[in-house]
């Protein structure tokens, strides 16, 4: 029996084949270019935190003023903010970072139907990225720690990646919080039991990557407290 594969293939000339592949080849040199400006404009921001959630977040939701709240207390505790760019959660941690005369980084990705840079972002530090693989190569680089409010898929896939890393050592540990225990406790509590005691798909161990608060003081706590004993550098 033929797959969906076989009759796709019938259609593509040969010569459309090589163009695709050439088309690859080429692409390289983007992603190269895309990675060697994250590399040149983030190597000096300084200690940062990146914060993440929903850009579907509105400014009246009340994790838009945590989220805020939360930018003001890191940069008053001396760290700059990081962020996806966007609107939603990403916009009040740029806000508050603006707000508290921290460093405002914000990492655009380049969407078809969303998302503009917001308005809170330092000049110099606004970078647009086409590929989401090496945007989240410079989230995970250049921060010193995660902090993460409600969110969709990519915030869990954000979230996942940087947990994945660390577990597998390719690079070194630093804190991963979770903001909201009614937002989180839920999937925390599956994790424990179905991941953990039910298939042993993780080791006990693997929970303290993750620490769950309830507001901005506790998270920022949390980092200043991780900081104690090991020393703010690039994790690559």
């Amino acid at each position: 029996m033929k797959s969906p594969h076989d009759k796709i293939n019938k259609t593509i000339k040969k010569k459309d084949w090589n163009e695709i592949k050439s088309n690859d080849s080429w692409a390289v040199f983007k992603i190269m270019s895309e990675f060697v400006e994250g590399y040149e404009r983030l190597a000096r921001i300084g200690p940062c935190v990146s914060i993440f959630g929903s850009a579907r977040t509105l400014p009246d939701n009340p994790y838009y003023t945590i989220a805020e709240d939360l930018a003001y207390e890191l940069t008053s505790n001396g760290y700059g903010v990081i962020t996806g760019g966007g609107p939603g959660i990403m916009e009040a941690g740029n806000k508050g970072a603006k707000r508290g005369n921290g460093v405002s980084v914000g990492l655009n990705i380049d969407l078809p139907f969303e998302q503009e840079a917001n308005p809170f972002i330092d000049n110099d530090k606004l970078i647009n990225f086409d590929y989401f693989f090496v945007r989240k190569v410079m989230f995970v680089k250049y921060a010193q720690g995660f902090v993460v409010l409600p969110g969709g898929f990519g915030t869990l896939d954000e979230l996942f990646e940087a947990l994945t890393l660390i577990q597998t050592k390719k690079i070194a540990r630093f804190p991963i919080i979770l903001l909201s225990k009614k937002y989180w406790s839920g999937i925390l509590d599956w994790i424990k039991s179905t991941m953990l005691e039910d298939q042993n798909n993780i080791s006990t161990s693997d929970l303290d990557l993750i620490k769950l608060v309830d507001t901005p003081a506790e998270a920022v706590e949390e980092i200043n407290s991780f900081y104690k004993d090991f020393i703010h550098k690039p994790n690559f």
